[in-house]
């Protein structure tokens, strides 16, 4: 039997951070803000992932009061979120995402992050489908301000 969930995560950007998506740094004038690396993917792929196991959600985990996670790689998360899986006798078979920002252009760094997540949640790089789409101008997002994503994952028994 197969389990679905989603995910969906939106940070503010700000100049002076790291901007770290899908557990690869892009270069780029402004950074996520977030408690840990504020990986918009990561962090929308841990819900979906959560949510097809109903084990809650990413702040029940690491919550943004424990200073413990203060700059963690969110990559951590998934790994994290994989076990419990795990400790379930599930496994992810597929996760789809799409981020949403009007700058960077995301797609050359696909690659990469495919890999990184790959490593991470013990799974083949060609079950990780990723996608970019601007807001068209609108919104936070639109100006700049903002990065967002959705994410939905397969997970299964084994």
């Amino acid at each position: 039997m197969n389990y679905s969930g989603i995910g969906y995560d939106l940070h503010r950007l700000q100049p002076g951070r790291k901007l770290m998506i899908g557990g690869v740094e892009i270069p780029f004038d402004k950074g996520s803000l977030g408690h840990s690396d504020g990986d918009v993917l990561c962090h929308a792929l841990c819900d979906a992932l959560l949510g097809a196991a109903s084990l809650g959600d990413i702040g029940s985990h690491f919550p943004d009061t424990d200073p413990k996670w203060k700059g963690a790689s969110s990559l951590l998360f998934l790994q994290h979120a994989r076990k419990l899986l795990s400790d379930r006798k599930m496994r992810v078979i597929h996760v789809d995402a799409v981020v949403i920002c009007e700058r960077p252009k995301l797609g050359p760094h696909f690659p990469a992050m495919r890999a990184a997540l790959a490593n991470a949640l013990e799974l083949a790089s060609d079950h990780i489908s990723l996608k970019a789409k601007t807001n068209e101008g609108c919104g936070e997002i639109g100006r700049g301000e903002a990065i967002a994503c959705h994410a939905i994952a397969t997970v299964g028994i084994h």
